[in-house]
């Protein structure tokens, strides 16, 4: 085993229940770490993780909410590393219920932060998503509010020494809630597929993308950075057809699968984007990333050897659309049929 800065390290995985935090807790197992703690409120999904990681001794499952801070306070003692995972994250739920998805996203981020800085952690990593630009939704505007808290942190934090960044990512391929479960349920049960509409375009990457794209932005983050993964396009209707014929063939189906479309749900936009015009001014950029450094200056020393990005935002209308074969590999690879 390669060693690695979460070798012998204790890590904290709020929301490790959710798809991203699984993915995220079996690499990170791969990496010799002392103990990883599992902070959730679904014990049933707690249970689950334990019946399939239970050869794994170092692993600590503890139920909690982020708008607990004693909780939190409690689940930080002693930790080294902190990956924020946790969020109301469906677009109509967090519309019918803004105050709840504030409390969550909004107040439960400022409980982190707080925990965090007393506790004395090494980094603090929170995920965010591209519908923090422009938000149309009350999701996406929970997101972007709680970028900024982790932001401001940076240079409001005093004397303490924790380290916090956000990272931004699209639609992660068979997460819980996500389209395509639901859409293989509806071909299989239904054969019918309620679409809203096929020429929307998403980002979207496989669950393994995205977890090595995390700790790449965790390894270089010295503080208040937001940072932007360069995600591949999808457009639903190819994501549809390729669902459609995997599924008919993995379960032999011979009915025809009907495609509906019923319009947007509340809140919802046609195409998301990965960073404003203003962030694209003063954005750098490597291979795989985006870097947004704070409003009041980012402090890394190599940023200054980083190319500046010198393009238009970057928007699913001027790149190529994921071709099917490559979706149809990506499905197979993640095992999501």
């Amino acid at each position: 085993m390669q060693k690695t800065m979460y070798t012998n390290k204790k890590i904290l995985i709020i929301g490790g229940t959710g798809t991203i935090g699984q993915y995220l807790t079996k690499e990170l197992l791969l990496q010799g770490p002392n103990v990883i703690r599992i902070f959730s409120r679904d014990e049933y999904k707690q249970f689950e993780m334990q019946q399939e990681l239970q050869e794994h001794q170092n692993i600590r499952y503890l139920i909690g909410d982020i708008r607990d801070e004693k909780r939190l306070s409690r689940a930080m003692e002693d930790i080294d590393y902190v990956f924020h995972l946790a969020a109301m994250k469906h677009v109509p739920a967090c519309e019918y219920n803004p105050f709840e998805a504030v409390q969550t996203n909004v107040l439960g981020t400022q409980n982190v932060i707080q925990a965090a800085l007393e506790a004395g952690v090494k980094k603090v990593l929170f995920t965010s998503t591209d519908k923090a630009i422009a938000p149309t939704n009350t999701y996406g505007a929970t997101k972007l509010t709680a970028e900024k808290l982790i932001s401001a942190t940076e240079y409001q934090k005093g004397p303490k020494d924790t380290v916090f960044c956000s990272v931004r990512f699209g639609n992660v391929m068979g997460s819980r809630g996500s389209v395509i479960p639901l859409f293989m349920k509806q071909i299989l049960i239904d054969k019918k597929v309620n679409v809203t509409d096929l020429e929307m375009l998403r980002y979207m990457m496989t669950p393994s993308q995205a977890i090595s794209l995390i700790l790449k932005a965790n390894e270089m983050a010295f503080g208040g950075e937001v940072f932007v993964l360069k995600m591949p396009v999808i457009k639903l209707k190819d994501l549809v057809e390729v669902l459609i014929e995997g599924v008919s063939k993995k379960h032999n189906l011979n009915d025809k699968v009907q495609i509906k479309e019923i319009g947007l749900r509340p809140g919802e936009k046609m195409y998301e984007q990965l960073m404003t015009e203003d962030e694209a001014k003063i954005a750098l950029e490597t291979e795989e990333l985006f870097i947004l450094l704070p409003s009041f200056g980012g402090k890394g020393p190599n940023y200054r050897t980083l190319k500046k990005y010198n393009g238009e935002p970057p928007s699913p209308f001027n790149e190529a659309t994921i071709k099917k074969d490559t979706l149809r590999q990506w499905l197979l690879k993640e095992e999501l049929f």
